[in-house]
């Protein structure tokens, strides 16, 4: 697998829009490179935009349980280690991308995205939605169900 981008919108302290062109631009000829920057610029949001548009999860979440969050208003039953907390703080919707060439050579689309029900900042977290798509032949291969998508990628 070759990672050719990386996209998100309203994820930790990402709060617009972003892209990284890997296989276009400065970073297409270069076999290494550093993410860099300051404490709360979004260096670790980028790795996570990345593990979670192709496995539904990041490694900085990971373990079992998790801790209760929100205050006992919020319906929404999340734990400290659902990838869903990636979600930026008043945000209605948030989502990560990732371009890639697969094993067999053909260009992919993966999707991980996540809303708030009616895309309303104080709406309760819904269950996040995967897809991955064939860019070569512009078509969907897998989406809806994770475990799907997950079993294409």
């Amino acid at each position: 697998m070759k990672i050719l981008a990386i996209r998100g919108r309203n994820l930790a302290s990402l709060a617009r829009s972003f892209e990284i062109d890997l296989a276009n631009g400065p970073l297409a000829g270069v076999g290494l490179f550093a993410i860099t920057g300051p404490v709360g610029a979004g260096k670790s949001t980028l790795l996570d935009a990345l593990c979670l548009a192709l496995f539904d999860r990041t490694p900085r979440l990971s373990g079992r349980g998790g801790v209760a969050i929100g205050d006992e208003a919020s319906d929404d039953g999340l734990r400290s280690n659902d990838p869903r907390t990636v979600l930026r703080r008043d945000a209605a919707e948030g989502h990560a991308e990732v371009d890639f060439t697969g094993r067999d050579g053909v260009r992919y689309r993966s999707r991980w995205s996540v809303r708030r029900a009616r895309r309303r900042i104080d709406g309760r977290v819904q269950d996040q939605e995967m897809s991955l798509e064939d860019l070569d032949r512009a078509q969907i291969v897998a989406s809806g169900r994770k475990t799907e998508v997950l079993a294409a990628i």
